[in-house]
């Protein structure tokens, strides 16, 4: 007994420890040398056989072929000029109004979540929205957040907006009609709330007027290639989810042949400009949370789940959704959404329940930066882009961002659920 609670706080305090080095990133070292240093060490000390942890990093085999697709579109549209074009559409159609490129950028956030997943706006859309505020000359902020916020946001519109959908409701996943009708009325309220939010948070920086530069050179033949890309590479994913496939090979393969059609002398360039350590990153985070089912979290979450099924109400929808939304932003979303779609599908808990949790998995992310692996990619995508936003810069947002977007969502899964 006392050698399995030894091993249960070391894993706890070495996951503590890589999730805390994300966060902080000692030594601004990058996030995936703490993830791995966390996976290696469970390993070394014998806290997780070598068999379990390389099969937890199979497990994320569709993940890291989804990643590669969406960073191989990027780094590809990026070199091809898409962006700067896309940044002199926006402009242009902002006419002068900060508030209307607020705005404009939002609708497009929404878009991309929606159709190509939360990844995709952090991985594709940051670059574009980037470079269209440094032609405007305005505050990046408020736009720059726009693209983590609404990643979690609007990332239940679909059951593809999150790969983390489908780990929660697994082998269950409902028609899209089915899944619209509960999920629809929640993420316009999400949608809608963290709008309102982050709009009268950047009510000062939108004051003002946007320059519109007028010579930015039209969009190349090769640029216009790239993008059909990125549009077939959604149409892909529509029709993948649609017949119930796995969409990270199909992704994947669509990218890749974007890339080869489009930039067939410059594919080295192109595979160097990717930023390869989210791979690993996200390897080590499957590692740790092998290592943490170890202790019996899996079952304890379930059980809990099980207890807040049985508070009156709304009550249970609201624990499950902030509890979920709590554990999200301490440990990642990922870690957190294999252990509750664990938990739910073992624990046979009510459909309320599993459908509060995944609000909680997709949406509570808002709160801090580390919160989910697309506001990661986003934090990556930033510094590539040599703008850097902290830990608490984006805590200080999260917190009166998500909370109120997150309450109203969740009750709105209650009001769904009681009609006949």
């Amino acid at each position: 007994m006392i050698g399995y609670l030894l091993s249960a706080v070391l894993i706890w305090l070495i996951a503590g420890a890589s999730i805390a080095g994300l966060l902080f990133r000692p030594r601004q070292w990058p996030e995936a040398i703490w993830a791995c240093l966390g996976a290696l060490l469970v390993v070394v000390l014998g806290l997780l056989p070598l068999r379990p942890a390389l099969h937890a990093v199979k497990q994320g085999t569709d993940v890291y072929l989804f990643l590669t697709g969406m960073m191989l579109l990027a780094e590809l549209a990026r070199r091809e000029g898409v962006f700067d074009w896309l940044a002199t559409c926006a402009v242009r159609a902002a006419k002068g109004s900060r508030t209307r490129l607020f705005a404009l950028v939002y609708l497009v956030g929404i878009v991309v979540t929606v159709f190509l997943s939360n990844d995709a706006t952090a991985v594709v859309l940051t670059p574009a929205v980037y470079a269209a505020v440094r032609r405007a000359k305005v505050e990046v902020l408020p736009y720059l957040l726009i693209c983590a916020f609404i990643a979690n946001a609007a990332s239940f519109v679909l059951p593809i907006s999150n790969p983390a959908n489908l780990v929660v409701y697994g082998k269950n996943l409902p028609p899209l009609i089915a899944w619209l009708r509960v999920f629809l009325l929640p993420s316009v309220c999400s949608i809608a709330l963290t709008y309102v939010a982050l709009r009268w948070l950047s009510r000062k920086e939108l004051a003002g007027s946007v320059e519109d530069s007028t010579d930015a050179a039209p969009l190349t033949h090769a640029g216009r290639r790239a993008l059909w890309g990125i549009i077939a590479t959604g149409a892909v994913l529509i029709g993948a989810s649609a017949l119930g496939l796995d969409l990270g090979l199909p992704t994947c393969v669509a990218a890749a042949l974007a890339t080869l059609i489009t930039a067939r002398l410059n594919i080295r360039a192109i595979a160097g400009g990717v930023a390869w350590s989210v791979l690993p990153l996200v390897a080590g985070l499957f590692v740790l949370v092998a290592a943490v089912n170890r202790t019996g979290a899996q079952r304890e979450l379930g059980r809990l789940l099980l207890v807040c099924a049985n508070y009156p109400g709304v009550w249970g929808g609201l624990a499950s959704a902030f509890g979920i939304a709590g554990l999200s932003n301490l440990v990642n979303n990922l870690p957190s959404g294999l252990l509750a779609g664990g938990a739910v599908q073992a624990a046979h808990v009510p459909a309320y329940i599993r459908d509060s949790v995944l609000i909680g998995i997709d949406l509570g992310p808002n709160l801090s930066v580390t919160g989910s692996l697309a506001t990661v990619l986003w934090s990556i995508a930033l510094r590539r882009e040599g703008e850097q936003i902290t830990g608490w810069q984006f805590l200080k947002v999260g917190v009166l961002v998500m909370p109120p977007a997150l309450l109203l969502s969740s009750l709105s899964i209650a009001l769904v659920q009681s009609r006949p």
